[in-house]
């Protein structure tokens, strides 16, 4: 027991690791909340095209000199409007439109960070360094995910009906086009922060796993809020202590965390499970047999005569 304890404990001594749990803890908190209504609107492929698309605005902030969230915001927005631009003005559907723009603007990075002169570190951008974040980026993140935060809390219940039902949303006056431009925008903003912690190629996973896993959990979207807020924070709080004691990439560590919950959850999940849905189709032919067997020897006993 006491050996658990240090091993929670002990890293805490030093300053890296308290400031890192410290942003594991917001990018996990933030990017749950928003994966909920990621989940919802079947957004997981429009998740993934930021993430990625948002890598050659990195490399101009830092060749700019200026904070590479201003890029990163930029860039996530535009490929949104592009991946609409395409799909609104040509016969190419959307799940295309988003494979041709995110890979392109990826591969545009990926060009730019060898050949604009900068001292960016590629194997952080791609995948995090929570452990080596620093007092500005702290700030920055805790700005960013706090904005996210006190937004959908002030449309709370815009953002809800917009999710379950936009047409209801258009009849009361709501514009569903403004509601999906601002979820758009919280979008590129959690990616933005996110890269932090995971990274551009693993933050598709926080953005999408912890709704889908709450999903399987519950069947309240307040539930599934809850749900996916505690299982993003677990996992990446867990995830950092992982990657400390092993040694080994924070963002994948985290990952790998999220998606062992998502396992756990895909299999036992209470009403969704695929191994609780098995053991109740087996209770249930169980009971249906027990039931024919007692009405048989009911119908044996009505049979016999008596003396």
């Amino acid at each position: 027991m006491t050996d658990l304890i240090g091993w929670f404990t002990d890293p805490l001594q030093f300053e890296f690791m308290q400031r890192a749990i410290l942003v594991a803890v917001m990018v996990g908190l933030v990017c749950s909340v928003l994966s909920c209504w990621l989940t919802l609107l079947s957004w997981s492929l429009l998740g993934d095209a930021v993430s990625h698309a948002v890598l050659p605005g990195v490399v101009f902030s830092y060749a700019l000199g200026l904070p590479f969230a201003i890029g990163a915001f930029v860039f996530g927005i535009a490929s949104v409007a592009m991946i609409g631009g395409v799909n609104r003005t040509s016969r190419v559907k959307e799940d295309a439109a988003i494979g041709v723009v995110f890979t392109g603007l990826f591969a545009l990075g990926l060009v730019l960070v060898t050949l604009v002169p900068s001292q960016i570190d590629l194997q952080h951008i791609l995948f995090g360094n929570v452990l080596g974040v620093t007092d500005s980026e702290i700030l920055q993140v805790m700005i960013l995910g706090s904005l996210v935060l006190a937004v959908v809390a002030v449309m709370w219940r815009s953002l809800v009906l917009y999710a379950f039902d936009p047409t209801h949303a258009h009849a009361i006056g709501i514009s569903p086009r403004k509601l999906e431009a601002l979820l758009l925008g919280l979008l590129a903003l959690t990616v933005v922060l996110a890269l932090q912690a995971v990274g551009i190629v693993l933050v598709v996973a926080m953005l999408i796993t912890p709704g889908v896993t709450a999903y399987l959990l519950t069947d309240r979207f307040r539930s599934m809020l809850l749900v996916a807020a505690a299982v993003g924070v677990f996992s990446t709080v867990l995830g950092t202590y992982v990657s400390y004691h092993l040694d080994a990439s924070t963002g994948g560590s985290i990952v790998c965390v999220l998606t062992l919950v998502f396992l756990v959850a895909y299999l036992f999940a209470p009403q969704q499970g695929v191994l609780t849905k098995r053991r109740q189709r087996r209770r249930r032919v169980r009971e249906r047999a027990a039931e024919r067997s007692a009405f048989a020897q009911h119908e044996e006993r009505e049979l016999t005569p008596v003396g």
